[in-house]
């Protein structure tokens, strides 16, 4: 497939195809007049770029993914480790809402005086609602 089918099918733009080609993420078969050629499993691969994206997976992390041929190699470690990031976001946004929602409705008559909105402002002071970011792997890189 030319790369404006790849561009096509997948959604994905030619410009960020030829930046992941030029990041190691996928690879060119040949060049047919100037213009890249892929394999059709670039389309697989493709798609493990954007699971990958969507999970919050740097693209180098993402690149450790695959074979140096395209084949996925995934590290089960590293998306478990991704997994409890994510599980830990998850709970830090939940409560966040729970305290927003709670000081919404809350029949205190100022947000100075109601004791959950303090606990979300304490929360905030000490850095508790911001996200830390967590190395997954090394990056030796």
């Amino acid at each position: 497939m030319d790369i404006s089918e790849v561009a096509r099918l997948s959604g994905v733009p030619a410009s960020a195809l030829r930046y992941y080609e030029s990041k190691g993420l996928i690879h060119a078969l040949a060049r047919d007049g100037g213009r890249r050629r892929f394999a059709p499993e670039v389309l697989d691969q493709l798609a493990l770029i954007a699971l990958g994206q969507a999970a919050g997976f740097s693209l180098d992390e993402i690149r450790s993914m695959f074979t140096p041929g395209g084949e996925p190699n995934i590290d089960r470690a590293l998306l478990s480790a991704k997994a409890d990031e994510l599980d830990r976001t998850v709970k830090r946004l939940k409560a966040m809402s729970e305290g927003l929602r709670h000081a919404a409705v809350c029949p205190a008559p100022s947000h100075a005086a109601c004791p959950s909105f303090q606990r979300l402002l304490k929360a905030a002071a000490a850095g508790m609602m911001e996200a830390q970011p967590r190395p997954l792997a090394p990056r030796g890189k």
